[in-house]
This record gives structure tokens, sequence and C-alpha cells, in this order.
């Protein structure tokens, strides 16, 4: 006896639109389990991890800046994982980003005369470093045939090296009492607040407008139609006259490019100079958005605020409750799996099959 995996003739659209629902509610129940297990009411620690990150000004301010990184990087893999390409080195690229716009902050410091020029330099800059720091496992996969995967996940930890380096060495501050930091940047090289007295910058908007932008290519261009061939059918993808090479070539700068504005986003925003380390994890956790996002940059964008939401909630449990924080990083985890499941069976339903039917 075994179990096959048959697929449906017809996938309702609303066990669809439910199911990433259900994985979540089911996430909640174990993960309320758990912390009973723990000791701690899992009716407490639901308040603190879903409902107090969405009572206090504060708290919004830093989910939404918490989500914007994550949107951003997100939607850019989402290009590739359509493709079936797979970029596992957004962290690098997201470093390598805002090391590159940074520079650009660091070598302007003080200038004299007009500076509306340097936070545009600083944009372009991190974009193109990460465009160029992706190109790398891009063109080793169309000529040489190697394994995007390693390629891209061991360019992170050289992408990290460099900034500790560059932090420590040739852009740290004279004046920093031996910090291994940069100078702190003017304000023209800083993302403006969007209000008064808070933490809100504008690269929440970059984030919303890479968003649209990305859902109108995807759903409404030719290279977004090709991007889904491609993925789905290469061999159809070639009969219709769509480069596989091209098309590596092209999702992978789009993802470097969205990862490297992504860092220098986070350094011209909320941290305002370089230091030897710039991410939490944003390259690695937006993996996990993009999945629960289901590659659609509308998705992605809810799922980012998910993530976002208990990021915020899990720092408050690991205080009020004594909860460790690696749990959060595992309720993150167990949602993927559950809604990555979900929409395995609304594709296809489980079979039971006899060993004579082998």
């Amino acid at each position: 006896m075994r179990l096959d995996l048959v697929p449906r003739a017809r996938r309702s659209p609303l066990a669809a639109t439910l199911s990433p629902v259900l994985a979540f509610l089911t996430a909640v129940l174990i993960g309320g389990a758990v912390v009973s297990c723990l000791g701690v009411s899992p009716g407490a620690a639901f308040a603190v991890y879903f409902v107090a990150p969405l009572s206090e000004l504060w708290s919004l301010q830093e989910i939404a800046l918490k989500a914007a990184p994550l949107a951003l990087i997100a939607t850019g893999l989402a290009f590739c994982y359509r493709a079936n390409l797979w970029n596992i080195g957004a962290e690098g690229q997201f470093v390598v980003g805002g090391l590159a716009g940074g520079w650009v902050a660091v070598a302007t410091h003080g200038s004299a005369g007009s500076t509306v020029w340097i936070l545009p330099a600083m944009l372009v800059a991190g974009t193109l470093a990460g465009i160029a720091y992706a190109m790398i496992p891009a063109l080793l996969r169309v000529r040489l045939d190697v394994s995007e995967i390693l390629t891209s996940l061991m360019l992170v930890y050289v992408a990290e090296l460099f900034l500790d380096y560059m932090a420590r060495g040739p852009l740290r501050d004279p004046a920093g009492f031996n910090f291994p930091q940069s100078v702190a940047f003017d304000a023209a090289a800083r993302l403006p607040y969007l209000m008064e007295g808070e933490t809100l910058h504008a690269g929440v908007l970059v984030a919303l407008a890479a968003t649209g932008l990305a859902t109108l290519v995807l759903g409404r261009s030719l290279f977004g139609f090709a991007t889904r061939v491609v993925g789905a059918s290469p061999r159809a993808a070639r009969f219709a006259g769509f480069s596989e090479g091209r098309m590596t070539l092209a999702a992978f700068a789009i993802s470097g490019g969205a990862a490297g504005l992504a860092g220098i986003v986070e350094v011209a925003g909320r941290i305002g100079q370089l230091q030897p380390t710039i991410s939490p994890g944003y390259g690695f956790t937006a993996i996990i958005v993009a999945f629960l996002g289901r590659l659609s940059p509308l998705g992605i964008l809810i799922a980012a605020l998910v993530i976002a939401v208990t990021t915020i909630g899990g720092e408050a449990a690991q205080i009020d409750l004594r909860l460790p924080l690696d749990l959060t990083r595992a309720f993150q985890g167990l949602l993927l799996c559950l809604v990555l499941g979900a929409d395995v069976l609304t594709r296809f339903r489980i079979q039971l099959v006899s060993g004579a039917a082998r």
C-alpha cells in the first residue's frame, strides 16, 4: 500500500483562497499548544504576538519598516522562482547594495554646494551593485551550468565578510573612537520621514511602488508571460522563441536589483551609516515571504506584513512572557510548511494505492 498524489480535475477557487487562512489558523493552534507546554497561557501569547503589535502607532510603524525590505526582496525573488530559478543569495545582494550606496554617502560626506543628487545616486548605486552581484551565479548557470543555488548562497558570506572589512577598515570613521562604523550620513543622504517626529520613512513607499510595478509586469506584459512559460515548461518556451539563458539573466537581474535597492533603503533609512552588519537576515526571511505570498506581488505584501507582525510580537514575547525568540522563527517556518502543504492539497488529492496496482 502507498499514498499517491493525483492531480485534481479542477482546482476550486474557494479552496485556493481559504487554504492560506486555514494554514495560518493551524499554525496558530500548533503554536498555542507549544507555548502551553512551555507554561505560558496560549491566550496571553496570542495577545502579545498578534494583538499588541497592532494596537500602538510606534509598533505599526515598526511593522511597516520591517515589512518594506521583506516585500521588496521577495517581489524580486518571485521573478526567479516563477522562472524555476533558485536565487538563495538575496541576503548577499542586499548587503552589497547597502555597501555600494553607503559608500556614495561616505564619499560625499560634508559636500558643499547642491546635494539633491546624492540620495538618488545612492539608490542607483545600490540597485546596480545588487544586479552585478546577482549576475555572478546567473552567468555561471548560463555559461557553465553551475548550480545557482550553491553559488548564490556562498556569495552571501563573501558579501558579509567584505562589508565587515570595509566598516572596520577603509570606510571607518576616523573620529569614531575606533568603533567599527562609518560616519553618520548627512541629511541629504537619508530617506525623508513621512511623519514629523516619527520613524516611518520613504522606503515604505519604494516597496509599495515596486509591488505595484511587479504586478503590472507579471500580469500584463510579455516578459511576465515568458517568465511563467519558462518556469512551467522550458521546452515549450523554446518552441515559443523564449531564450532560457536570457530569461535567467533577466530574472536574476531583477531579483538582485530589488535586493540591492532594499539594502540601500535600509541603510539610508533606519541605520544611517555603514556597520559590520546591516541585515537581521532579511534576504533569507524574504524567501519564506515569497512562498507565503505564492509568488504574487499582492500576496507577498500581505505575507511580509504577517511576518513583520510575528517578528515584532516575538520580540515582545521574549521580554513580556520570557519565550525564546527562536520560537518565532520556528513559527514562521511552520507557517511556510503548512501553506505549501495546503497549496499542494488544493491541486492534488491523496489516493491510497494497493501493492497490486504498482
